[in-house]
């Protein structure tokens, strides 16, 4: 199975145009499947039935993964066995009719607009790196990118006298962002005081770079919000995505529409971008509480006239 396995997720890669963490999510599935058959002495994908399939995902639900994450098994097993219907090694899809548990739509973890302002700007520093690690966190907050993206922008893919910057996120699809006059200018001071300084002359196409004259890792990266999150007291486990999740919410709630959001994140599928409507609801519910006529009346007993 090894070989196949490989053979279908370089597929996936090249053909299809995935991401890579995407890639390295559905090898992990397939692996667990793989344990799986090894444990039960199933050795050949001709193996896979139904009543296989039921009995692993019965096992990840007694290992008490979560229902988000054994619905992405059962989509990658679903791909896996239509490819193995093309390579002629199984006659029908034993993963046909089978459904996928219901994922809790968890709300987003945000940063309120004052923790994002403590972020943002603490004291500026004049070293090279300083200056590099503000203007990636003003970028990711201004234009939602996810962390993959930000560190994997390139110098021809930033415009800054339009004012946008061009994000490639998964399969490859590019997208335009535009971005605010703060993060621009926080890029211009990169450019001008910092990256030539780190490059020490050697060429990058990448727009923020090391010391080593390469592009930061999301580890890297990573590690730094943590720095900056300490230094701005924040108490909150913080990641880069919840930046993402919060420049989304803080979007709505200032009266974005949701399909600019969408276009904005890179999300396929407006329904993704739904999770985020719940700061809509809010508002609403606020603007109810201030404005409806009847908020605070109540309604007094008749007095008892005596005729």
């Amino acid at each position: 199975m090894d070989a196949l396995i490989e053979r279908y997720l370089t597929r996936l890669r090249i053909e299809d145009g995935l991401a890579q963490n995407t890639v390295a999510a559905y090898r992990l599935d397939l692996h667990a499947l793989q344990l799986f058959m090894a444990v039960h002495r199933l050795q050949h994908p001709t193996e896979l039935t139904r009543t296989v399939l039921r009995e692993f995902f019965s096992s990840l639900t007694r290992m008490k993964l979560s229902s988000s994450s054994i619905a992405r098994s059962m989509a990658t097993l679903r791909g896996w066995c239509r490819f193995l219907i093309k390579e002629g090694l199984l006659k029908e899809n034993p993963m046909m009719l089978m459904e996928s548990p219901r994922p809790w739509a968890r709300l987003p973890k945000i940063l309120t607009q004052q923790e994002i302002s403590a972020l943002l700007e603490p004291r500026m520093g004049a070293k090279p790196e300083e200056i590099r690690d503000t203007a990636m966190l003003e970028l990711l907050y201004a234009t939602g990118l996810r962390v993959s993206e930000l560190v994997n922008v390139e110098v021809a893919q930033i415009n800054l006298a339009v004012g946008y910057v061009l994000a490639t996120g998964k399969g490859s699809k590019q997208r335009v962002v535009p971005i605010g006059d703060v993060a621009r200018a926080r890029v211009e001071r990169y450019l001008e005081q910092a990256r030539q300084t780190l490059m020490k002359g050697r060429v990058s196409k990448f727009l923020f770079v090391t010391r080593r004259g390469t592009s930061m890792t999301r580890q890297a990266f990573w590690n730094l919000l943590r720095k900056r999150a300490r230094q701005a007291r924040i108490v909150k486990s913080i990641s880069p995505h919840m930046l993402r999740h919060s420049f989304a919410t803080h979007l709505l709630d200032h009266g974005a529409d949701l399909r600019s959001v969408q276009a904005m994140l890179g999300h396929s599928k407006v329904s993704t971008t739904q999770i985020y409507t719940h700061v809509e609801q809010a508002r609403l519910k606020r603007l109810h509480m201030e404005f409806f006529p009847r908020k605070t009346r109540r309604e007094r007993p008749t007095p008892n006239v005596r005729s």
